[in-house]
């Protein structure tokens, strides 16, 4: 009896170590040293950041609409656009990524390019995208060589994604610039 108890005992100890430890003693948003003492800062950050609602917002009718998938996204958005002569393999939002299929302008069925778009960032500038140009080339149907190139191509297309994402960037800021009345500068 007295083995039972000391057996129970015992893995309740080891159980309740094993909980505890495991917690860390570390929660989500608990350095204090990184959130502002002043309520107001707080809520304007969250705001701004698209966390949390409003109570006083839920019977307003809103005017315009708030986008949360990819056609909000500037770069995502000029990146389709300056590449949409190219059949797509695949474009994953989620992934951040966009791959063409293998094209040929000329219908030169022995010269095609294979161009990837990697997002690292939603933010337009200048390492925001990791451009990949691939070039292949066949002698016959089965004696192809493919390499990636760094050249024009490349450059030419980033830049071309960039401006275009530019542009977008400061039609979207001039369309949704209201100065909310609410949050105090």
């Amino acid at each position: 009896m007295i083995s039972k108890h000391l057996n129970l005992n015992l893995f309740l100890i080891i159980l309740t170590s094993l909980i505890v430890s495991g917690c860390g003693g570390k929660f989500p948003g608990a350095d204090a040293r990184k959130v502002s003492p002043d309520p107001k800062e707080r809520v304007k950050k969250n705001l701004e950041e698209g966390k949390g609602f409003r109570l006083n917002d839920l019977g307003k009718q809103k005017s315009g609409t708030t986008y949360e998938f990819a056609s909000s996204n500037e770069l995502w958005r000029a990146s389709l656009d300056v590449i949409d002569f190219m059949p797509l393999t695949t474009a994953n939002y989620n992934g951040g990524i966009i791959v063409t299929d293998w094209y040929s302008e000329n219908q030169n069925a022995g010269e095609s390019i294979k161009i990837t778009i990697r997002f690292l960032t939603n933010e337009v500038r200048s390492d925001a995208l990791n451009v990949k140009v691939f070039y292949k080339k066949c002698e016959t149907v089965l004696d192809c060589k493919i390499t990636e190139t760094d050249g024009k191509i490349k450059n030419e297309l980033t830049k071309s994604i960039l401006k275009q994402a530019t542009i977008y960037k400061k039609q979207s800021d001039k369309k949704d610039f209201q100065k909310r009345p609410d949050i105090e500068d």
